[in-house]
């Protein structure tokens, strides 16, 4: 007899879906086919066991499992579920009417038990525009999953609980989540800007960064509070929509990191991977490629603290996604695109000890050794940081004050009021919310100049041996300065506030 069960393969963030078809006949022998890896193959052990263990017949006859379409590779323990229900509607011990209504995933444990699995937010996604009843899962998904509205999402905890239901026996109540603006909220950080003392200027540019969506880099000696104001950023943020809350998820759910019972991500990420991270880790990849850090900080912020000290190779696989705001990942029989739509927020010190060059000074290094420092970091990639900011130690006067700064939500609020200025702008352009993102063409059209700022750039151009790359820095980064301002014309202040954020541009060219 051939039954039919269904679920899906997840290949990057979407899903695609997978016929299982199970056909028992005379004989005694067991078939799994349809390019199966070691973990899917392994499921006829457990299944066995979980019978055994909970009352069902596992049929003594030849069985043949099917993975169709059989090109695409089945990875990972998340069809035990659909395969054994296969069997069982296949061996007459559930009803066969029923089973085809629903997607049927999860991993078994011996006992009968379900385990949580990956990517079902992508799944639930796909079963409902495929016009599936309900998607039956483990109980530890079902938050994630019951985020799509238009489907209904049984949480189960034993295979016992989905036999019953299948049969008639038992009512399962779909699972609920109220997915609209309510459900994103501000989260309330533990630390806020108010700590900060000084450094006015170095938040000025955060601010800059965080209303333009910017990348940044910070440069200081140690202590001078780099890492502190970094870590501070995301306090600053505007709150995700609903749309990047669930873009968010979806990777995050792919990479299996959305905590047990947890639903949607309400919180920009904030990634911050250690100096002796590889390549792989960074961008995605692997046999079976999965997302890397720059990835999972899709709509949030990558901070690389201690820049220098990554390896190069690391940093420089980052220019395409940089620029492109979506990775690749090309193997032999596929090519994987991971969203790469992330805030880079970098720091580094000046020189190997630590110090800015200071002619006046003999314990500093030699100029020629803080360049060559400095030179750690490629061209192109500087290029690809909007704003370089110096972070000078904070003095005595400063740090001893009792005053209190800005708070973290009165700094918010500008940026919220920022952000709907560019956010009205290009309500035409699906693929623009911030200035960051604006493309060359776009630029021409919304970063219009007068002649007075014009001669300006020219200059500045001319004197520190800019790129055509960061000259379009310097225009996006100006208008989010003229919109901080509510003004629809850049003028020439906007143009000379955002040349002094690339100084670092200067002098890169020793080896």
């Amino acid at each position: 007899m051939l039954v039919k069960t269904y679920g899906f393969a997840v290949y990057g963030i979407e899903a695609i879906p997978i016929t299982i078809e199970t056909n028992i006949s005379n004989g005694i022998n067991f078939f799994l086919v349809g390019l199966p890896d070691s973990a899917v193959k392994e499921s006829h052990q457990r299944i066995k066991a979980a019978f055994a263990n909970t009352g069902l017949k596992f049929p003594r006859k030849e069985i043949t499992i099917n993975m169709a379409p059989a090109d695409i590779r089945k990875e990972g323990s998340s069809y035990d579920l659909s395969i054994a229900m296969g069997i069982l509607a296949a061996s007459k011990q559930i009803n066969i009417e029923n089973i085809e209504k629903y997607v049927i995933m999860g991993e078994l444990s011996l006992d009968g038990g379900l385990r949580p699995i990956k990517g079902v937010l992508s799944m639930a996604i796909r079963a409902k525009e495929m016009g599936f009843k309900g998607f039956i899962l483990p109980k530890q998904n079902e938050q994630e999953a019951s985020i799509v509205e238009g489907i209904k999402i049984f949480g189960v905890e034993t295979i016992q609980e989905v036999v019953s239901y299948i049969n008639g026996d038992i009512q399962l109540v779909p699972a609920t989540f109220k997915s609209d603006e309510s459900a994103i909220h501000t989260e309330e950080f533990a630390i806020d800007f108010s700590d900060v003392k000084g450094q006015e200027n170095v938040k000025r540019a955060l601010e800059i960064a965080a209303c333009g969506g910017h990348n940044i880099l910070l440069v200081g000696p140690p202590g001078s509070g780099k890492t502190m104001l970094a870590k501070r950023l995301p306090s600053i943020l505007p709150p995700l929509t609903i749309d990047e809350a669930l873009e968010t998820t979806k990777i995050h759910s792919v990479a299996g990191l959305v905590g047990e019972n947890n639903g949607l991500l309400t919180t920009r990420p904030f990634r911050s991977p250690h100096h002796t991270a590889s390549d792989v880790a960074l961008v995605g990849g692997g046999p079976n490629p999965k997302p890397g850090e720059i990835s999972l900080a899709h709509n949030g912020i990558l901070f690389l603290d201690e820049l220098p000290e990554y390896k190069r190779q690391a940093l420089e696989v980052m220019r395409q996604p940089l620029e492109d705001r979506v990775v690749s990942i090309s193997r032999a029989k596929m090519t994987v695109d991971y969203p790469a739509g992330f805030m880079l927020v970098a720091s580094m010190n000046p020189s190997p000890s630590g110090n800015f060059y200071d002619p006046n000074d003999p314990k500093s290094d030699p100029e020629y050794i803080v360049k060559r420092y400095m030179n750690k970091i490629s061209g192109p990639l500087m290029d690809r940081i909007d704003l370089h900011i110096e972070v000078p130690a904070v003095p005595f006067e400063q740090l001893s004050c009792k005053s209190k700064g800005e708070t973290s939500e009165t700094i918010r609020n500008r940026v919220v009021k920022t952000r709907k200025i560019q956010e009205l702008r290009f309500s035409k352009i699906p693929s623009i919310h911030y200035n960051a993102q604006l493309l060359p063409k776009q630029i021409e059209n919304y970063c219009q100049i007068d002649q007075t700022s014009h001669e300006i750039l020219k200059k500045a151009m001319e004197k520190m041996g800019l790129s055509a790359r960061s000259y379009a820095r310097i225009l996006k980064v100006s208008r989010t300065i003229a919109d901080m301002e509510n003004s629809e014309q850049i003028n020439a202040k906007h143009i000379a506030e955002a040349i002094q954020f690339r100084s670092l541009d200067r002098g890169l060219n020793i080896e």
